[in-house]
């Protein structure tokens, strides 16, 4: 929800990502939840039941949408901070991440 993407620009940019800021809901074509970091989509989920592969359905769909080379889902880890939260990408956009 909100509540989390909020948590998650806060986390940005007080982590040296002074641009990050929520996306305003992007209809049809949503583009994700964070802006300002370019080249980087990110899908904020807060969720009892995690859904990985539903995750990386909505990470494809909205990193094309973005025009982004890196799309990730930034998962809320229950009961913990946001630094500890789990970023879920595929191993292929993780491979190109680091090459």
């Amino acid at each position: 929800g909100a509540s989390w993407e909020q948590t998650v620009v806060d986390y940005l940019v007080a982590n040296g990502f002074p641009f990050a800021e929520r996306r305003v809901m992007g209809g049809t074509n949503d583009r994700g939840d964070i802006a300002g970091i370019p080249g980087v989509m990110l899908e904020c989920k807060n969720e009892k039941r995690m859904d990985l592969a539903g995750y990386m359905g909505e990470v494809k769909t909205q990193t094309e949408n973005a025009g982004a080379e890196i799309g990730v889902a930034v998962v809320k880890r229950r009961n913990h901070q946001a630094k500890d939260a789990y970023v879920v990408m595929t191993l292929e956009q993780f491979a190109d991440m680091i090459r």
